[in-house]
């Protein structure tokens, strides 16, 4: 056996009440150290010195021993130094602990109340929180924060962290080491499977005896590996993470304690991270997230870089990203292009928004991609929030096509200047076919095939009445069905109060076009349903008010975000546009003009009586009665001479057709009335005179 053979009063690795002189070999380590006293004498005793052995005995050693038979207990501060192997006594006490013999009879295992397969499990690393948790994705989809055991990642003392109150304190790139650890684990492991082993569970813990809300939350804490390596033993011998100490009879622990512990003496040695003499690194990452200056002569640069290095930092929804840019250093909002994705739930000045359907699953899915992953992205422009608009790639994949193949997005109409709107609208077709998620209530408007009929079909006159609201420059008019005006009404009115209640902040509404909004009408000061039609600037935004027809060109700041209980899903848009049937809009502006203030004066705001005739282009074709003389609105223009009769082919019309082209004669021959005051103005050849061009 090594060492001499001296009779001394050991102390040995392990925790025991007496120990008789024995004869001992001592570890040539110790006795090599400097200044080492060797014993001069067989019996003589070193005063003032302890010395750590290893007693041995024929039948083995006696450490291991007392430990597996639970007559002591490991002893922290000289595990350290033990040179047989410390995994040897861990291993001893933890078969006594198992037996529950001796000191151990009462002992309760950290995880005796958990299943097998809730203490060991596979699992796949979605995101690193910091440098010392994981969020994992179990085999069941449910995801889970698991704490590495025994260890504390960098930190920073109070005093440091408030010394510049003015800047936003940012912990991953304010405290030294902890943008390095959260690389390493990122890099390490993050989109991979690992084997996690639970250790411990860490109770809640109270901020203070009063109160009940916890300083920390109740804490799963495992020692996670991934092809044989101990993460957090990586961790703590680059230097990126220290070891807890314990109480001596404390348990909540690593079941790998011993090494981290090796982990952290071959740090301290070798100087690394946390422990080294050198200038701590300093990350200077400037965040230009909604700062629109600086968006904007940051915008030039990354046009024309092309693709450009990026890191997914966080997932706000399924298409707005925080990414980091390596090579900047920056941190930039970026909005994928071309698509349009279900919003989430928001905290808005009127209140909470709620999510839209299919929103969770969108934000989900991209967390999943690209979250804490390196991708590529491409930016194509920027918003007046200073946001960055683009495509974002991931190993080959685009994440904007990628959202629309799995019907969590729509192609967006912007999409059409770019060379992947083929690739988005195949992808977009497919999903609809499916009738997958956002698609699944999706119902194909149905094109009705003209079919020519030989036989004569008489005009169906089905009136119904309607209130006219507005009247357009091209002679289409808007209409509310007299029905449906006590629903609308109801619902301004509870719109209103609620609006005066709790009044929209001004300027916090970002128009977007399409967006459904209220909006503060300038000739009343009243809000009105709306959508956006065009944002020209943030002082001229397009609307067109859906319940009455009319447009106005209103700043932002008389926008508001529309409150969902008064959305069009609670009641549709009430203004329907219409044109008029069998008569022709004059070309002449003048022309227009007088047929135009003709039909405000006698029909806007007025209830009517409306029947469609036939389908149009971009409207229905519609006769109008005055409500209460039942006299024909389009009658009335031809009588006068302000229009001319529109000659339809189809042959259950003509008897409409006769009456209105023999008061058009009439008009003109006999009154010569308006258009018809210089005479006709017709060619000779027009269809109302029977020609017909020669084949």
């Amino acid at each position: 056996m090594p060492g001499s053979w001296v009779p001394l009063p050991l102390w040995s690795h392990t925790q025991i009440n007496a120990l008789p002189v024995l004869e001992v070999a001592l570890d040539k380590d110790l006795l090599n150290e400097p200044f080492a006293a060797r014993p001069s004498s067989s019996r003589s005793r070193l005063p003032n010195q302890v010395i750590l052995g290893t007693v041995l005995h024929p039948n083995g050693n006696i450490t291991e021993l007392l430990l597996k038979e639970g007559f002591a207990r490991c002893v922290d501060w000289s595990m350290a130094v033990y040179t047989q192997g410390a995994e040897k006594l861990r291993a001893g006490e933890k078969s006594a602990k198992e037996r529950k013999v001796r000191i151990w009879k009462d002992y309760v295992a950290p995880t005796a109340n958990m299943d097998q397969k809730d203490r060991q499990f596979v699992a796949k690393v979605m995101q690193v929180v910091n440098a010392d948790a994981v969020v994992v994705k179990l085999n069941s989809g449910e995801y889970k924060t698991i704490h590495l055991s025994s260890i504390r990642p960098p930190r920073i003392e109070g005093e440091e962290k408030n010394k510049d109150k003015d800047k936003r304190f940012r912990p991953i790139y304010d405290i030294p080491y902890m943008f390095e650890a959260r690389e390493f684990m990122r890099k390490k492991i993050i989109g991979k499977k690992v084997n996690v082993t639970v250790d411990y569970i860490r109770a809640a813990t109270s901020s203070s005896e009063t109160s009940t809300i916890p300083a920390f939350a109740e804490r799963t804490c495992a020692t996670v590996t991934i092809g044989g390596i101990n993460i957090a033993e990586a961790l703590v011998s680059k230097g990126f993470a220290t070891v807890i100490r314990y109480r001596q009879d404390d348990d909540q622990r690593s079941s790998h304690y011993d090494e981290l512990l090796a982990a952290e003496a071959r740090a301290i040695k070798n100087g690394k991270g946390l422990h080294s003499k050198k200038e701590v690194p300093i990350h200077r990452v400037a965040d230009i997230s909604g700062e629109t200056q600086k968006a904007k002569q940051f915008l030039p640069f990354l046009q024309r870089a092309g693709r450009s290095e990026a890191v997914v930092e966080y997932v706000f929804s399924g298409s707005r990203l925080k990414l980091y840019m390596p090579k900047e250093t920056c941190l930039i909002t970026f909005l994928l292009a071309g698509i349009e994705c279900p919003r989430g739930s928001r905290n808005m000045p009127g209140g909470m928004q709620v999510a839209e359907p299919f929103s969770d699953e969108a934000m989900a899915f991209t967390k999943e991609l690209v979250l804490q992953r390196e991708v590529e992205v491409e930016v194509e422009s920027m918003d007046k929030a200073g946001n960055f608009i683009g495509w974002l790639h991931i190993e080959g994949v685009n994440l904007s096509v990628a959202l629309v193949e799995n019907a969590l997005s729509k192609v967006h109409f912007t999409a059409e200047r770019s060379s992947y709107y083929k690739t988005l609208v195949s992808g977009e077709e497919a999903s609809r076919l499916r009738k997958d998620k956002i698609w699944a209530n999706y119902e194909e408007k149905k094109v009705e095939e003209v079919v020519h009929v030989m036989e004569e079909k008489e005009r169906t006159a089905n009136y119904r009445a309607v209130y006219v609201t507005e009247i357009t420059d091209t002679m289409h008019f808007y209409t509310q069905d007299v029905e449906t005006g006590t629903q609308l009404e109801n619902l301004m009115e509870t719109m209103r109060a609620e609006i005066a209640a709790q009044p929209p902040v001004e300027g916090s509404y970002a128009a977007r076009r399409g967006d459904y909004c209220i909006a503060n009408f300038s000739a009343d000061g009243e809000w009105y349903r709306a959508r956006v039609e065009k944002v020209q600037s943030p002082a001229k935004v397009h609307v067109f008010y859906i319940d009455y027809g009319n447009r106005e060109i209103v700043p932002s700041t008389r926008l508001a975000v529309i409150p969902p209980a008064f959305s069009t899903r609670a009641l549709a848009a009430q203004a329907t546009e219409y044109t008029f049937a069998y008569i022709q809009v004059p070309q002449d502006e003048d022309a227009r003009a007088d047929v135009v203030d003709s039909l405000v004066r006698d029909i806007q705001n007025t209830q009517c009586l409306l029947n469609v005739e036939h389908s149009g282009v971009t409207c229905p074709h519609v006769t109008l009665q005055f409500a209460e003389s039942k006299d024909d609105v389009g009658l009335s223009l031809v009588k006068e001479g302000m229009v001319m009769v529109d000659v339809r082919k189809e042959k259950h019309l003509q008897k409409m057709l006769f009456t209105k082209c023999s008061w058009s004669f009439l008009s003109h021959v006999l009154s010569q009335l308006n258009i018809w005051r210089y005479g006709d103005f017709r060619d000779d050849d027009a269809d109302e005179f029977g020609y017909k061009l020669k084949k």
